[in-house]
This record gives C-alpha cells, sequence and structure tokens, in this order.
C-alpha cells in the first residue's frame, strides 16, 4: 500500500458512510446479539434488537428470495435486489448450490450458504440513509443542519461533568451550540473515541501525554475491530462479461439501459454482486455461526482505472502483478474474517481535532493466529468454488502472478498466502468498538446499555464505536438498527411516545 498503510475512507458527508458504501445489507447472526446481551447489555439481545431492524425496512425483494418473516414493507429505507447480475454471479450460486450449499435469504433465519446481495437501492439507484430518512422529513421545524462545519470540541461543564453543547467551526466563525437535554455524538467509530478524547474524555495517561485536560478517564478508542480481507485475489476468464468500466462507458445500450431506466451493468453497486457465508467451525451446520465470508466482485483491479487508488496499491506492486491484466477479463473473489479475534486501537496524534487520529488496526495480531487461518480457509474454499460445474463453464484460472515480497514461498502454498494477507490486506470499511457499551462493571465500556457516556452527563454515543463485539455481517444495517434503538432510548428517557 501506500505509504504501508491501509486507507480508511469516512464518509463525511449527508448520510455518512451510506452515501460512499457498496450499499450491501446483511443484518447478522442472532448471536451476534444475544453474545452483546450475554456480556451484560440489556435489551440488546437478538429478539429485543430485531423488531428495529423491521422498524425501518421497506423490502422490494422478489418475495419468492426471501423469508417474508424476517421482512416488512412500509420503512423509510428500501431494500433490492440488484437489478442486474453478471454471468460470473450467476455462476458464484449455482456453483456454490452445486457443492451442496443452500441459496438463502442472509437476513433470514439462517445465513450459511450463498446469496444475490441485497442491498440499500431504490429503484436501480443508491438509497442512502440520507436519502431515507433525512430527505422525507427535511421540512420538519425540529430539524436543523449545518453543512460545511466541523464539530471540534464538546463542551463539558467540569464540576457537573455534564455535556452543555459542541463547539464546532463553520467557515471562518467558531460556533458554540448548546443542548437543552443531551447531545448525542455520531461521528462513527474513528472520529467519535478522537471528538470525545480531544474533550478530555479517554484514558488517562494518554491524554496527558498530549497536554489534555481529563474530564473522565474512560477506555476510549480501544477495542477496535474490522472486518479484514485478503486483498487481489484474481481469477481470469476467456468471455468478455466481467465488469470493465471503459467497455461499459463506451457502450450506448448500457448507458441508456443506466440513465434511462436504472438498470443494466453500471446499477451493480461497486462491481460486488454476491454473498457466501461460512461456519468453518461447523461445516455443514445450516444454523451455523458465519466467520467467513466471501465476497464476489465482478471485475478486476485493472477494471476500472481508480479502483487502484480507491484500495491505496503502491504503483510498483501494481506493474508487478495486475499491470498483464489490463486486456483480460476476471473477477476477484474477497476472503474475510467475519469474527475477528485481532483488536485495535484509536489514539490521538495530538490535541489538535483536524488532525486525523491514529488508527491501529493491528490486523493479524491474534497469538493463536485465528484471523490468518480464516482467512487462508477462505481462500482454500473459493478455490474449490471455481471447480464447480457452473464456475468450469466459465473457465475460470487464478492469477499466479506472486507479490514481490512473497516470491520466497511456493505459490499458493499456506505461506504465500498468510505473507500475501498480510502485504495486500484489504478493510472492508467496517471499523467498530471504540466506544465499547457495556455495563457498569465492565472496566472497559465507555457506554452503557443506553448509549449513556459513563460519568458524564447529558451524552450519548449512538454509532458503530459502541459495538462491544462486532457482527457477522456488513455493518451499515446493524448502525441503522442501532440508530433506531438509540432513538427509542432518547424517547423513552424523555418520556416521549417510542
Amino acid at each position: 500500500m501506500f505509504n504501508n498503510q491501509c486507507r480508511i475512507p469516512r464518509g463525511k458527508v449527508m448520510g455518512g458512510s451510506s452515501v460512499l458504501n457498496y450499499m450491501i445489507y446483511t443484518r447478522g447472526h442472532r448471536n451476534d446479539y444475544d453474545q452483546w446481551a450475554a456480556l451484560g447489555n440489556d435489551g440488546w439481545s437478538y429478539d429485543e434488537v430485531w423488531p428495529y431492524f423491521l422498524k425501518s425496512e421497506d423490502n422490494r425483494i422478489d418475495a419468492r428470495k426471501v423469508d417474508s418473516w424476517y421482512h416488512q414493507i412500509g420503512g423509510y429505507l428500501t431494500l433490492e435486489d440488484i437489478p442486474y447480475h453478471t454471468p460470473i454471479a450467476e455462476a458464484f450460486v449455482k456453483g456454490g448450490s452445486q457443492l451442496g450449499y443452500p441459496i438463502v435469504d442472509v437476513n433470514g433465519a439462517s445465513q450459511i450458504g450463498y446469496s444475490f446481495l441485497p442491498v440499500t437501492m431504490k429503484n436501480g439507484t443508491r438509497w442512502s440513509t440520507s436519502r431515507a430518512f433525512l430527505h422525507p422529513i427535511r421540512d420538519r421545524r425540529n430539524l436543523h443542519i449545518s453543512k460545511y462545519s466541523m464539530v471540534t470540541k464538546i463542551i463539558i461543564d467540569e464540576t457537573s461533568k455534564r455535556a452543555l453543547g459542541v463547539e464546532l467551526i463553520k467557515g471562518n466563525s467558531k460556533i458554540r451550540v448548546l443542548a437543552k437535554k443531551e447531545v448525542i455524538l455520531s461521528a462513527g467509530a474513528i472520529n467519535s473515541p478522537q471528538l470525545l478524547m480531544v474533550s478530555g474524555i479517554g484514558p488517562q495517561k494518554h491524554l496527558r501525554k498530549k497536554d489534555i485536560k481529563v474530564v473522565q478517564d474512560l477506555k476510549v478508542g480501544y477495542n477496535l475491530q474490522d472486518h479484514v480481507a485478503v486483498g487481489g485475489i484474481t481469477f481470469l476468464i476467456n468471455e468478455t462479461v466481467s465488469l470493465n468500466a471503459e467497455r461499459m462507458m463506451e457502450d450506448p445500450e448500457i448507458l441508456n439501459d443506466y440513465y434511462g431506466y436504472h438498470r443494466g451493468p453500471l446499477s451493480i453497486p461497486g462491481g460486488c454482486e454476491a454473498i457466501a457465508y461460512y461456519d468453518l467451525n461447523k461445516p455443514g451446520d445450516p444454523e451455523g455461526w458465519a466467520n467467513m465470508e466471501l465476497l464476489l466482485e465482478g471485475g478486476m483491479l485493472t477494471s476500472e482505472r481508480t479502483l487502484r487508488r480507491n484500495f491505496g496499491i503502491r504503483d510498483d506492486i501494481y506493474n508487478a502483478v495486475y499491470k498483464e491484466t489490463e486486456n483480460m477479463d476476471g473477477f476477484m473473489i474477497l476472503p474475510l474474517a467475519l469474527r475477528p479475534k485481532s483488536i485495535g486501537r484509536v489514539m490521538l496524534k495530538d490535541s489538535n481535532p483536524h488532525h486525523p487520529p491514529l488508527i491501529d488496526l493491528n490486523y493479524f495480531s491474534d497469538p493463536h493466529g485465528e484471523d490468518l487461518n480464516v482467512l487462508i480457509a477462505g481462500v482454500r474454499k473459493a478455490q474449490e468454488l471455481v471447480k464447480s460445474p457452473a464456475m468450469r463453464r466459465l473457465n475460470a484460472t487464478l492469477l499466479r502472478t506472486p507479490l514481490p515480497e512473497c516470491a520466497q514461498y511456493a505459490f499458493d502454498s499456506d505461506a504465500y498466502w498468510k505473507c500475501h494477507a498480510r502485504y495486500l490486506s484489504f478493510t472492508i470499511y467496517h471499523q467498530s468498538g471504540t466506544c465499547k457499551m457495556g455495563p457498569a462493571s465492565d472496566p472497559d465500556a465507555v457506554v452503557d446499555p443506553k448509549l449513556r457516556v459513563y460519568g458524564i452527563g447529558g451524552l450519548r454515543v449512538i454509532d458503530a464505536s459502541i459495538m462491544p463485539k462486532i457482527t457477522s455481517a456488513h455493518t451499515n444495517a446493524p448502525v441503522i438498527m442501532i440508530a433506531e434503538k438509540g432513538a427509542d432510548l432518547i424517547k423513552q428517557a424523555w418520556n416521549r411516545n417510542s
């Protein structure tokens, strides 16, 4: 990667990261939330959070493909099938079925198996949280939005230890906005801990080292979790059916399909088309709790000019490994570790809120190497899949050019793929857990089960940072659930109907 760093983009825009994500809507497994409850978070078991998934949902996926018990119509957030599937995606799902895995509704009773992706789209276009939740209420008198603004500090009364409001910068002006009841922080798993820490809420030793006066000593920034993937695993095919940006943009029929009808290849969000969930600990158990995912990308790193920049891949690596595929067709399968054992941390670079924080993802630090082993198993499952009859019709062959840093290992050995995973680690942008939710007895907890910051009155955090354990799902759907439940917690606190 450039500067030997993973890129961690954030959605600093109306609708947050739902405006720049891949629109994948997966909720995870029942055990994800029952685990939260077992850790002492009353009210967060699966049966208690499930209604909040339904509350948002406007399911428009073909009823024959979903378990209707787990879905509803009429919420703010529309879910659809992707309007178009490449033959690669069709073969991916059919190949999984030929290997004995069920085709499932990944948001239904069981997740283990294969599926086309359910996505947050409406009429073939992105349905972000801004379009879904804010646009319909934009004229409400109690909604005020300050754009082009950056909150730099939470104002806290040090005597009463109560949050009074926030300071923000807008243009050249510093503005204080005071709260009548409480301040709600929803800046995400990177910027919520940063804002708490620059405001004096965080680990005492770390804050003092940055010359910040400590208001409340809490384990802010710890417990950073993410779904890491092995990047760049490429399969070449002989047919011109993969997603290629230049080819699509030069085809009038494809352009007309998208701009006129919001369908066709350009409607595929980021090229991601299909998914498979595996429980490697209980193979064959349809009720399993997935710890590994295969994510299908219907193109390659060379299929779209900006991809290597988006992922941050250095030119020398691109030229050595991937450049040879520029005039070829192919696809990528990304194995993800869904229940990672490695834990990272967000820290402050200094006390300046305008400076990006230090993000230590700490991938593969688990002393038992479990996360790496899960990814290697994912590589093997992907190779197994391309041998299925449906995939064999595409004549998919693995690109066998090794990463230069890993050339000392026999290509396709476990040792090679472990090296490859360490050098080409892809974040799936699911950073979570840095303002951990937990009971008062948990010394690592930052917020209580009602999402209130310990020791500070009138302050809550409501975003991915509160997850005590990351879900075995792409995190957009769980975060929207957290927001729905958080809204009810606020209304209940102030005796409003929820």
